[in-house]
């Protein structure tokens, strides 16, 4: 919750200042607005990363953990209790995530169906009682929103690793490889400091071009620093031989564990650059959209939702290798460090997601405050390329809840049925496989009815005041 405060204060700080700054300059506006992001992501990613290590070491002084014996019994117990941290984390998302949506959407809807296309106001008018409110739910959408999720997946994500080391690994000297997971996530931050770095000073925005671009490199250039950065992790944390899968005791290697988050972070790119690909207004999937809608709604409508639906084939294919690859290495362990190693440059994409808002919220002002032609340009130029990337960030936020969910169910099966397997064909696992699959469709109904509601109240205060 705090690390979403945050990031809206620093957002709604800095709309103004890349509104007046980009009076002057494309470049010094794109550094603002990227930077503001910045806190964003490096608050949320530290403050998850630090919570989970004070609320570990308070167990260990507590006597939960024998610090002079490390047994692999003292474990289980402090990681069945930190396990909540992860089922925390997501619940707040929950409610950012949806209430943020809604909001909003029916704003979005007021603003737009009611102010332009009945009352033929410009977008972000000052005349258009909703305009406001638009900008509002931008914060709270994708800002607070879409960091809340994220939060959720990067703590799940270490807890399930947590949970299923502490019953199948054997912890040896000081319990290093305990901390290995966190010990990733703290590389990424290293990695994801210089890369912000090289952002703002080294790379210059003077080009519209050059928006898209320099956001897209933010991702190369983390990916590449941490894949040597990994393969120190694993070598400082983990014994030269331990045991996790069934084939043996003493049969993984820090190489095992080394390729889970080597494949993780870099499926997290392909899975980014094909979310980037099928959204950019600079390739063909969508600018074959645009030539749809010269025929109408109804092509337009048929033709995007296609290409949504295509935009899946390649993401579920590289988590399907994910999956392969991890599971033969270290089975539902190796999974779990897939999820943390798509999440270990998380800093970097959350500040990605979080500059598209803060630029969009931008132009508003510019508009609202008649600050003239070419500074609109300047920042519909900035908030154009950060749509592309805000999706960027939802491809990451889903691929990685698909390896969390799948390696929660693994430390699930790890700690409840060690002795036992969980079948398919256990009447009881079927039928509430059945409802679980039901409950998307429901709980996505419903928020689809609230934004409808809450939208025809929008519009219907708008024309009252127009």
């Amino acid at each position: 919750m705090f690390s979403g405060y945050v990031g809206m204060q620093i957002a709604t700080f800095t709309n103004t200042r890349v509104a007046y700054i980009a009076q002057s300059s494309l470049d010094e506006a794109f550094k603002v607005a990227f930077r503001a992001g910045c806190v964003m992501g490096f608050s949320l990613t530290s403050l998850g990363l630090l919570v989970l290590a004070i609320l570990m070491a308070i167990y260990r002084e507590m006597g939960i953990v024998d610090s002079a014996s490390l047994e692999i019994t003292k474990f289980t117990a402090m990681m069945e209790a930190i396990a909540g941290y992860g089922l925390g984390g997501s619940t707040v998302a929950l409610f950012a995530r949806v209430g943020g949506g809604i909001y909003t959407k029916a704003a979005d809807v007021g603003a737009d169906l009611c102010g332009k296309m009945e009352f033929d106001l410009p977008e972000d008018s000052p005349k258009n009682p909703a305009t406001i409110a638009d900008n509002v739910g931008d914060n709270v959408g994708d800002i607070a929103g879409m960091g809340a999720d994220l939060f959720g997946s990067f703590a799940e994500s270490t807890c399930a690793a947590l949970v299923i080391s502490s019953t199948k690994m054997s912890h040896h000297g000081d319990g290093g490889c305990l901390y290995y997971p966190l010990v990733i996530s703290a590389f990424g931050l290293l990695a994801s400091i210089v890369t912000s770095f090289a952002a703002t000073n080294f790379m210059s925005v003077d080009q519209n071009e050059k928006i898209e671009k320099t956001l897209k490199w933010q991702l190369i250039i983390s990916t590449v620093l941490l894949t040597p950065l990994l393969y120190v992790a694993a070598v400082l944390c983990l014994p030269e031989q331990f045991h996790v899968t069934k084939l043996g005791f003493g049969n993984n290697t820090p190489m095992d564990a080394f390729g889970c988050t080597l494949v993780g972070l870099w499926g997290g790119l392909i899975i980014g650059a094909q979310t980037e690909y099928m959204t950019s207004f600079s390739y063909s999937p969508v600018l074959g959209l645009v030539e749809s809608c010269k025929t109408g709604a109804a092509t337009n409508i048929i033709s995007g939702l296609a290409l949504g639906y295509k935009s899946c084939i390649i993401p579920v294919f590289v988590l399907a290798v994910i999956i392969f690859v991890c599971f033969k290495l270290l089975e539902y362990f190796g999974i779990a460090l897939g999820a943390i190693g798509m999440l270990s440059n998380l800093a970097i994409s959350l500040a990605i997601d979080a500059y598209g808002p803060i630029s969009d919220n931008a132009g508003g002002i510019a508009e609202m405050s008649e600050l003239g032609e070419h500074v609109r340009a300047r920042t519909d130029a900035l908030d154009a390329a950060g749509n592309t990337t805000a999706a960027i960030g939802k491809g990451f936020a889903i691929g990685s809840a698909a390896l969390v969910s799948l390696s929660l169910y693994g430390a699930y099966c790890t700690r409840v049925f060690s002795n036992e397997v969980i079948s398919i064909q256990d009447k009881t696992v079927f039928s509430c496989l059945l409802i679980g699959a039901m409950l998307p469709y429901w709980f996505s109904a419903m928020t689809m009815q609230s934004v409808g509601t809450a939208a025809m109240d929008m519009v219907q205060e708008v024309r009252r005041q127009l």
